[in-house]
């Protein structure tokens, strides 16, 4: 039996004969293009979803916060031995000021072994490593994971490899809100294979690079948008607006954006006043270290005591199918068994990860989860992070899928009599994390660098 047939099909009926999530993202993506921190286009669409959410009812401001954003410069990458060779490139956010030359060391993947195993070789070298998932080890190894050690094990530059034919460089941030500890620069697949060709062929090689850039202050926002229920109690649901500046970010992140956007839009023209309110935060700056939704756990940490749940919809408008990953909360199990009979179908599975807005949440204790697809197993980005994240990737099913997953999905939670879950004590997060293949190593690798950083009397801001 299903309680809210009546409203699931008033939602359903609406998203399904409506463009409305298509037409924002048309507006986000060619009229704002990437919406980078610390551009003018990120000001202009984050007031657009503002001016948007308001439309359809919602309580909508913009909450400032101050951080560190970063400006890219030219860059030159040039075999200088045992030939000469000029390779095309770009820098990678946050990547400090550089003019060195190195030996180059190519890595056959990027798992913690191989580090281990070519440290010798590391020590006042470049790395250069590729982004596909290492074969059988059991997680995903994140680009700044595999940068930390390679600062760790002494090199003195760093090169993400785009692990696709034919798209060219991936892009990512190195650091979190300040200039990097070594330059971090990005070849395509096709550039990295003719290296390797050539180091095969010729022996060691020896590159020079060369790039300027900036870090500097500046202020950023997030969008967040109220509509009140009966008790003080609120489920979050979010999704960051901001994509790297080489492309239009299409799917990663706005193809989520907008399916936030379009739940929230159907929850207020249809459900009625929910038991517990609904708060919609498209957070900035996610890009560069997830620094708005660390902002708003500083800046709202007495609120957040009142959240319920946390549904973040990164990406989720892209394609593949659509479920919800729990953040290691199996006391939710016969709640979203619950719903998926009334749902007719709701996929979810338990994991975590430290690589979108959810995990500043998740730290925190609070309840979080995120749009993803439970049943299918991460083999690598796709478009996302290369100039080809465009508009025209982007099918309206999927955004339609994605918004009516996340409008279905947050009634419920919302309007749950009780919520068998509660605020994970410290301990317990901590003890959780440890647990999680996905998080224990890059947790103390991060602390290390972080240790390296400050012995090595970094500055965070240039210019």
């Amino acid at each position: 039996m299903n309680p809210y047939l009546d409203i699931d099909r008033a939602m359903l009926g609406d998203i399904y004969t409506s463009t409305e999530p298509l037409d924002n993202l048309t507006v986000l993506c060619d009229d704002f293009g990437s919406r980078t921190p610390g551009t003018p286009q990120e000001r202009s669409a984050a007031e657009f979803m503002r001016d948007r959410l308001a439309s359809y009812g919602l309580d909508a401001r913009l909450e400032p916060f101050e951080y560190r954003a970063w400006e890219r410069d030219e860059v030159s990458i040039s075999v200088k031995a045992p030939f000469e060779a000029d390779i095309p490139g770009i820098s990678l956010p946050y990547c400090p000021p550089c003019d060195l030359t190195a030996p180059l060391v190519l890595l056959p993947d990027g798992a913690p072994a191989t580090f281990e195993a070519n440290a010798d070789r590391i020590k006042g070298a470049v790395v250069a490593v590729s982004s596909a998932p290492p074969a059988g080890l059991g997680r995903t190894v994140h680009r700044t994971e595999m940068y930390q050690r390679s600062a760790l094990a002494g090199a003195v530059g760093f090169i993400f490899i785009g692990m696709y034919e034919g798209r060219g460089v991936e892009t990512g941030s190195l650091d979190s809100d300040r200039e990097a500890l070594i330059p971090g620069f990005s070849v395509g697949h096709e550039d990295a294979e003719f290296l390797r060709r050539q180091e095969g062929r010729k022996g060691a090689l020896t590159i020079t690079m060369r790039t300027g850039g900036r870090t500097f202050d500046t202020t950023s926002w997030n969008v967040v948008a109220d509509m009140p229920g009966e008790t003080e109690e609120f489920v979050l649901l979010g999704c960051h607006y901001d994509g790297h500046d080489i492309a239009q970010g299409a799917m990663d992140p706005a193809s989520g954006t907008v399916a936030a956007i379009e739940a929230a839009r159907v929850l207020k023209a249809h459900a009625g006043p929910m038991r517990c309110g609904l708060r919609v935060i498209l957070w900035g700056s996610e890009e560069i270290g997830l620094t708005g939704a660390h902002r708003d756990v500083t800046q709202n940490g007495d609120l957040l005591t009142r959240m319920r749940f946390l549904l973040n919809c990164d990406a989720a408008g892209g394609h593949g199918e659509k479920g919800v990953i729990l953040n290691q909360w199996p006391g939710l199990e016969p709640l979203f068994d619950e719903w998926s009979e009334q749902m007719g179908d709701l996929p979810y599975g338990q994991s975590a990860h430290a690589f979108s807005d959810h995990y500043p949440y998740l730290v925190e204790g609070l309840c979080t989860s995120y749009i993803g697809n439970p049943r299918g197993k991460f083999t690598g980005r796709g478009w996302g992070h290369t100039r080809y994240d465009t508009l025209d990737k982007i099918d309206i099913r999927n955004l339609h899928s994605a918004s009516a997953l996340a409008a279905r999905v947050t009634l419920r939670a919302a309007n749950a009599e009780t919520w068998p879950v509660a605020t994970r004590p410290r301990a317990d997060v901590e003890a959780m994390m440890d647990d999680e293949p996905d998080l224990r190593d890059m947790r103390v690798v991060k602390r290390e660098y972080a240790e390296l950083y400050t012995a090595r009397g970094k500055s965070p801001v240039t210019g």
